[in-house]
């Protein structure tokens, strides 16, 4: 599941509101949207997340949130390293290799760490 699905179903399910309700509104199928919820697809367009907080009668600070999660929600990301230092291109490679591995609380360490330092 990615931050986005994850915040999109929290959401969906404090309001109330069924997935195929969802899907009838945004005029796309419940399964596309379970993809979503589970990391299956990419991540939506902003349009699309635009739509979802329309739908889900977000407030600003709840409907900013949501767009945040849905930036760092590609279930596949990418990262070229081509033109980094060496350190880098290792760095990248051992979380490509190992991330499977660390627990959700190394995860949510790694990313504060990450998140100060930028």
């Amino acid at each position: 599941m990615t931050p986005f699905g994850a915040l999109m179903r929290h959401w969906r399910q404090t309001k109330n509101k069924t997935l195929s309700e969802q899907a009838a509104f945004l005029e796309v199928s419940a399964a596309y949207l379970s993809s979503l919820e589970h990391g299956k697809r990419g991540r939506p367009s902003f349009a699309m997340v635009d739509q979802i907080c329309v739908f889900l009668d977000l407030i600003w600070d709840e409907a900013e949130a949501l767009k945040q999660a849905a930036m760092h929600s590609h279930p596949k990301p990418v990262i070229d390293t081509s033109d980094l230092s060496p350190e880098a291109v290792r760095l990248a490679n051992l979380l490509a290799q190992n991330i499977d591995r660390l627990s959700e609380e190394a995860c949510a360490s790694l990313c504060d760490e990450v998140t100060n330092r930028l």
